[in-house]
């Protein structure tokens, strides 16, 4: 059960009595497999976790390398002059490539 809701407020949400939600909590009635995405969204998680599946796999994230993070990590530590140093020299580079 779901510490976030009432049996009462879920059985009420997905339309059946609390005794039949109370019926598939310990398994003796199955859900619908209409309901499973309404209960789904109202429990914040996925379908595929209702019923013990793997989720899905994420996409890969997509962004800075994590050589790139950590050295933008360092230049974000140094004093302000340096950083603008930095930064036109980066400028200079990329301006270069186009």
């Amino acid at each position: 059960m779901c510490p976030h809701f009432a049996q009462q407020q879920l059985a009420e949400t997905l339309g059946v009595s609390q005794q039949t939600f109370a019926h598939y909590e310990v398994g003796r009635l199955r859900v619908a497999a209409a309901m499973l995405p309404q209960l789904a969204e109202i429990l914040d998680t996925l379908v595929e976790e209702l019923l013990g599946q793997a989720a899905p796999p994420q996409p890969a994230k997509r962004g800075p390398a994590p050589k790139l993070q950590r050295q933008f990590e360092q230049l974000s530590q140094l004093p302000r002059a340096k950083q603008r140093f930095v930064m036109e020299m980066i400028d200079t580079v990329l301006q270069q490539a186009e």
